[in-house]
């Protein structure tokens, strides 16, 4: 990847050593580091989206959970996943550290992890910020554009629900850390090296999708924000939901930390062809429909069952 902007030359001291080893780790996804602002072409047409996510220490991983190389990758796919749901392109990630002492010669690593999930999304490393603190934490910005992007608010009455990939993972592996066991492979897989469905998200907008949400805080919360946000009922039948690896329906609805996709169509999907293409499912497992009041009903056999509340930060 040819530079669009070049470094500027890093003066002495020992934060620009940290910055130094992250550059090192980083190669040429990382671009014009070191001045004050990044500077961002955007095609013509296209508006600039811009999202920041992040990732802290006790709150979204443990440091025994998993290695810095995937603290960083997985921070970066959990930010990127915001432009997939609004069917962007990324243009750059800016990254911003808090880095205690006792993270600092992991620096390296957590960077290659960053660099790594980068380059998957073709999105160079513009700059950020880097400061001392009292827990690690990753604040990840990503910039992207659309010529068309996509929010919640556009889902219509009679718009078919789809999800994409198998859900459960995450929430199974976390479970399992938490009782001091080890979660198996694919569960683990799925919390530590998660991916953002950048590429799908454009394949399904193409083909007409009204709105979309990525699924960081379970899937029953994710479907109440578009309920919300289009004002409509969403009616979803729970023994459709894609479950991996021998998991129930119910943590499929619940489990956080997926970054999977939830689109509504108003014609169906050929979910042949999008997992020929990318080698994940995507699975209809409702509809929308014209409501008073904004709702998301859950169905299980033709009969109604109540939904979990999903994850958030804030609730006691």
């Amino acid at each position: 990847m040819a530079h669009l902007t070049p470094h500027v030359a890093l003066g002495p001291g020992a934060e620009f050593d940290l910055i130094r080893a992250m550059l090192d780790a980083w190669g040429d996804i990382a671009e014009g580091i070191g001045d004050d602002a990044a500077l961002l072409v955007v095609p013509p047409g296209e508006r600039l989206a811009v999202s920041t996510d992040s990732s802290v220490e006790e709150v979204h991983f443990r440091r025994h959970w998993i290695t810095p190389e995937e603290i960083g990758y997985r921070a970066t796919q959990a930010a990127l996943s915001d432009l997939a749901a609004m069917a962007a392109t990324p243009l750059g990630i800016l990254v911003a550290l808090s880095i205690p002492d006792s993270w600092r010669r992991d620096i390296g690593a957590m960077a290659a992890g960053i660099g790594e999930a980068a380059r998957e999304a073709g999105a160079p490393i513009r700059g950020g910020d880097l400061t001392t603190g009292a827990v690690l934490s990753l604040t990840i910005t990503v910039l992207g554009s659309a010529s068309s992007p996509l929010g919640r608010g556009g889902v219509k009455p009679l718009d078919h629900l789809y999800v994409t990939g198998a859900l459960g993972g995450p929430a199974r592996a976390v479970e399992a850390w938490e009782a001091g066991e080890v979660p198996g492979s694919w569960c683990r897989e799925r919390f530590a090296r998660p991916r953002a469905r950048v590429r799908e998200a454009r394949w399904l907008a193409a083909r007409g999708a009204h709105a979309m949400i990525d699924i960081s805080d379970g899937l029953a919360s994710e479907l109440r924000h578009l309920a919300h946000a289009s004002h409509v009922e969403l009616r979803i039948e729970v023994e459709r939901l894609p479950c991996g690896a021998g998991g129930s329906w119910r943590e499929a609805l619940s489990g956080g930390e997926e970054y999977e996709l939830v689109v509504c169509t108003p014609q169906e999907l050929d979910v042949d062809g999008f997992a020929r293409t990318f080698g994940i499912p995507l699975t209809r497992i409702g509809q929308a429909r014209r409501a008073e009041h904004p709702a998301v009903t859950a169905m299980f056999r033709g009969e109604r069952v109540d939904l979990t509340t999903g994850h958030d930060h804030f609730s006691s």
